[in-house]
């Protein structure tokens, strides 16, 4: 019992960390690592071409203003997705998974 409150003391000071919790993020632009920067002033305009020639960085989410980096999981499932589109910009995902710092955890994505 002892122990049990301890955890619960220390998780609510912020010494051992919470339980992550799922986000959806829905119709967000997908972008490469590479050119997160350079795209976030209009992420649409953002090429298919440029995201595989890109895909060594890795991809993540615009969303909010902010850009998610995707996990190893979520880069190789959207990576499937890209391979198989005909879009050419535009790109738009749904993907839910577990935010945690800058990184999506993803447990599910799928490009629009």
């Amino acid at each position: 019992m002892k122990k049990i409150a301890t955890l619960l003391i220390l998780a609510g000071l912020g010494v051992v960390p919470a339980f992550a919790a799922t986000s959806t993020f829905k119709d967000v632009s997908l972008v490469d690592v590479n050119c997160s920067r350079k795209a976030a002033a209009n992420p649409d305009a953002h090429t298919r071409s440029c995201a595989l020639a890109c895909e060594k960085s890795g991809f993540g989410v615009l969303a909010n203003n902010t850009f998610l980096k995707f996990d190893a999981k979520g880069n190789q499932e959207v990576l499937r997705e890209l391979k198989k589109s005909h879009e050419t910009d535009h790109l738009r995902v749904n993907v839910t998974g577990e935010v945690e710092g800058s990184t999506l955890k993803v447990s599910s994505v799928k490009l629009m």
